[in-house]
């Protein structure tokens, strides 16, 4: 059964984009990178992993309805939108930004490193609304061990709030150290390693690998190198 529910996404596999300032991996179709097959994961839409080098970004650009999570895996990613919002979030945090009936921002790396990102699409629960964006430090000494919710819908007030039925979680595993979780049936799961390796149900993930899992679904992670995971729960 969990052979059939856990397909493995190897970084080497992913579309790619590269131009003098963006080198991209995608995990699901995005722009000019189109996969039938990879069209989303229940709610889940786009998960791009993006390298940016110093002193250039995104230049400001609309989005509508979506949910658009960042995670920063190295240096810092600088926002500033059309709503007056202006922030930078550090390695190991995370900003959310409900696109609502629309919204422009651009995001620039202004350090002076590559900065490296995931950036997570979720579709949200309705259209429309006023847009909104939210950043919060999430230190990785919290989430050693254990899942951190970093982004929720409704419910969870410690986490930034997202407006879907889903829930973005992190945590970071030694090596031997075991964590479990439960993608109940109904709901889909996908799990990228942002560093490190882990075992996976018996698989073995590295840094930047993904995994798509359909509950109902049992995983088992064990740290095998010490271990950065980065995980969508969604309907």
């Amino acid at each position: 059964k969990e052979a059939i529910m856990i397909e493995i996404r190897r970084f080497s596999d992913l579309g790619t984009f590269e131009n003098d300032w963006l080198k991209a991996r995608y995990h699901f179709s995005f722009s000019h990178y189109h996969d039938p097959d990879r069209m989303g994961h229940g709610k889940l839409r786009v998960w791009n992993d993006d390298t940016i080098k110093p002193q250039t970004g995104f230049p400001p650009h609309g989005h509508r309805d979506m949910e658009i999570i960042t995670y920063v895996r190295t240096g810092a990613i600088t926002h500033q939108d059309s709503m007056g919002n202006k922030g930078r979030t550090e390695a190991g945090d995370v900003q959310v930004m409900s696109a609502g009936k629309g919204v422009q921002h651009s995001e620039w790396n202004a350090e002076g490193e590559d900065t490296t990102i995931f950036q997570l699409w979720i579709e949200p629960a309705e259209t429309g609304g006023t847009p909104d964006w939210g950043a919060k430090a999430f230190p990785k000494a919290d989430r050693s061990g254990e899942w951190a919710t970093l982004a929720s819908g409704p419910g969870d007030t410690d986490a930034l709030p997202i407006r879907q039925d889903a829930a973005v979680l992190g945590a970071t595993l030694k090596a031997g150290e075991q964590l479990d979780y439960e993608v109940k049936a109904g709901r889909f799961g996908y799990l990228v390693l942002a560093a490190g390796s882990i075992e996976l149900n018996g698989e073995v993930l590295n840094a930047r690998d993904g995994a798509a899992i359909t509950g109902d679904a049992q995983l088992t992670l064990k740290g095998l190198e010490d271990a950065e995971i980065v995980f969508v729960d969604t309907i």
